[in-house]
């Protein structure tokens, strides 16, 4: 009896006399017996601007409302002193407002503003950031601003932390920059602007940026939250949305045009999560547009995803719109589905094109690579496939390489679900975008949920799902746990589903109103919780094939008699490796044999790992916190080999990926 075996033996006695009966599992996988190819897009990322994702989150631009158009001009704004709001003679046509700074009239009194940034301004002691602003003045001559950073709660003599001082010259508009070097590390604190002469300054498009964004990229994206992004190594970036696409009225739908060429003329526009929650309502959730089209085709590049851009099919939010005259009438979507043509052309258009060349003067030449299009969110009923029709019909004309992503409703199965299925297909829908938010009863209920799917039809895109844990909707270790039981079915049919994405992405822990999310952050730093973990080991362990893998001839689903067990198999013929996902959901360790059948004579297995998530000290409930990052992260441990067999124990409620050579 060699050692694991002994192992193994132990385990069973010891558990068998504290009255846990346990019985041996063998998985069956035939390495001779590579099926269907596991798409480059299978595990991806879904991006909607909820919790404030965007503004506040991942755009790393820290101040709100910095082109005074909110509602409330100065929304978000300290105003003292002699401050005004003015529109005439702005400089960008889509961002009227601008402020008037002017003499307060005594020489001890101060004109100025400083804004609050999104749940405070954070800035770390040693880097810097770089301030700019387009500005004149409006006599011609020259005026001065001081620019500070502070900390309006600090004990020292100064509440100011950085500054510098910004002189401004003649009355045409211009853009000024200057960089900041914080003397601490603040989490809640304001950026302040001074007049500091007495001739009057005009001021548009206040901006603060860390000099060291993602890439360092000007308009750029948060550092931190990007490169956990690109950690996942996802296939897929899914964006804008979500129930943004939609708006509540027409006029708050998300509009991809508004979102490219310049950011200082990019206009505002109202985020439909704004005032969807009262108990947890956010008057000033904006959408600045300064992470907009081109930025989000730039980061799925950056991180080798394929990019998945949504469009309105010329419905507004059906759960918020009860009346069918808040729609777009079907004989007036030509505007939409010329947005829709406007928008491959954009991507992927040569640029001597009017949209290629936007492109261009924006800073990439070369096309994005545009090969997926999502045409409606979670629409439903009669009135969603009558819109999609012409959509289709249309790109199938101008672009015919373009597949087409369609929604099967709000729902995972029911009425809704039933209708718009049998529409994907007759419409010739590439992909039908599935969503579930669900209890753990059903995601331990759907192992086998695409096994029956036609393969003939439209493949799936699993485009919206979490486990939300019964009355705790929070990311513990059981909800993950249970996403990855899940996605062993998504991965064992690979031929019928081609996409996958968790939902929601990110979550300000301050400015949330949706949960579970995948990335909590604050200010200052970033958590990945246990369902990041479980995304990240599948698409960075994805392989190439699917390899059949059974237990007594049968898939392993979950179902009555397999221990609780969930399983899938590939090979990554890149890699020269098999992978073996197994999740044990189940509350006793299982003796578990993994057996290669198939294996060529001369290529024995060699070595083996394995990769496991599992809860801390047995804590179901337990989570990944700011204060505790790491109190789940994926373990890896060597295991022993012989010939084409392993065999080892999987604990319970662990999920496990084990690697073999």
């Amino acid at each position: 009896m060699n050692l694991v075996s002994r192992v193994i033996s132990l385990c069973a006695v010891a558990l068998a006399g504290a009255g846990v009966t346990v019985s041996a599992a063998e998985l069956v996988i035939r390495a001779d017996k590579p099926g269907a190819p596991v798409q480059p897009t299978m595990y991806g990322l879904f991006f909607e601007d909820i919790n404030y994702a965007a503004d506040g989150g991942l755009y790393a631009e820290m101040v709100k409302n910095r082109s005074f158009e909110f509602p409330q001009s100065l929304m978000g704004w300290n105003s003292f002193g002699n401050v005004e709001v003015l529109t005439e003679g702005a400089p960008f046509e889509r961002n009227p407002h601008y402020v008037r700074l002017s003499d307060p009239g005594h020489r001890e009194k101060r004109t100025g503003l400083d804004n609050e940034g999104y749940f405070g301004v954070a800035f770390r002691v040693g880097e810097e950031y770089r301030f700019s602003v387009w500005a004149r003045t409006p006599a011609g001559g020259t005026s001065k601003i001081r620019v500070e950073l502070i900390d309006p709660a600090s004990m020292g003599e100064t509440q100011v932390m950085a500054k510098a001082d910004l002189a401004v010259d003649g009355k045409e508009w211009r853009k000024y920059t200057l960089t900041l070097r914080p003397s601490e590390t603040v989490a809640k604190g304001r950026l302040r602007i001074f007049l500091d002469s007495p001739e009057a300054v005009d001021l548009e498009h206040v901006s603060l940026f860390p000099a060291d964004t993602w890439k360092g990229h000007e308009n750029g994206l948060r550092k931190d939250l990007a490169q956990k992004l690109a950690d996942i190594h996802p296939g897929l970036l899914r964006f804008p949305g979500g129930c943004i696409v939609e708006g509540t009225e027409l006029p708050d739908r998300y509009q991809w045009k508004n979102t490219v060429g310049p950011v200082e003329n990019r206009p505002l526009n109202r985020n439909r999560w704004e005032y969807t929650f009262p108990h947890r309502y956010f008057p000033d959730y904006f959408q600045s547009y300064g992470l907009g089209f081109y930025e989000y085709f730039l980061l799925a590049e950056e991180i080798g995803a394929a990019p998945l851009p949504v469009l309105n099919v010329g419905l507004v939010c059906q759960y918020q719109n009860k009346d069918p005259k808040a729609h777009v009438p079907v004989d007036e979507l030509q505007p939409y589905i010329q947005d829709a043509l406007d928008l491959v052309e954009f991507a992927n258009g040569d640029t001597t094109t009017v949209w290629g060349a936007l492109r261009a003067s924006m800073g990439h030449p070369a096309p994005f690579g545009l090969r997926y299009l999502a045409i409606g969110n979670e629409q439903w009923g009669p009135e969603y496939p009558e819109r999609l029709a012409p959509f289709i019909e249309a790109m199938r004309k101008a672009y015919p390489d373009i597949k087409i992503v369609g929604s099967s409703g709000p729902g995972s199965e029911g009425d809704k679900f039933d209708y718009l299925w049998p529409e994907m297909r007759r419409l010739k829908a590439d992909l039908v975008d599935e969503h579930f938010y669900r209890p753990e009863e059903w995601f331990l209920s759907q192992g086998a949920r695409y096994d029956n799917y036609d393969r003939k039809g439209p493949k799936v895109f699993a485009g919206e799902y979490a486990c939300h844990g019964k009355g705790r909707k929070w990311n513990h270790f059981n909800a993950a746990l249970l996403e990855a039981a899940f996605m062993t079915g998504l991965e064992r049919n690979a031929d019928v589903v081609h996409m996958a994405t968790y939902a929601p992405l990110f979550a300000h822990v301050e400015g949330w109103q949706w949960r579970p999310d995948m990335i909590w952050f604050d200010n200052l730093n970033s958590v990945a919780t246990a369902s990041y973990y479980v995304q990240q080991l599948y698409a960075t362990h994805k392989g190439t094939n699917v390899l059949p893998l059974t237990m007594d001839k049968k898939p392993v689903t979950g179902a009555e008699g397999q221990h609780g067990l969930f399983a899938s198999a590939v090979v990554d013929s890149q890699a020269g490796c098999y992978i073996v996902k197994v999740a044990n959901t189940s509350d006793t360790p299982v003796p578990l044999t993994l057996r290669f059948d198939g294996l060529k004579k001369k290529s024995p297995l060699t070595s083996a790992r394995v990769i496991t998530l599992s809860a801390p000290d047995g804590d179901l409930l337990a989570e990944n916190t700011l204060a505790e990052p790491s109190r789940i992260v994926p373990e890896e441990a060597g295991l022993q080999v012989s010939g084409s067999t392993l065999s080892t124990t999987l604990p319970a409620k662990t999920f496990a990926v084990y690697i073999l050579r």
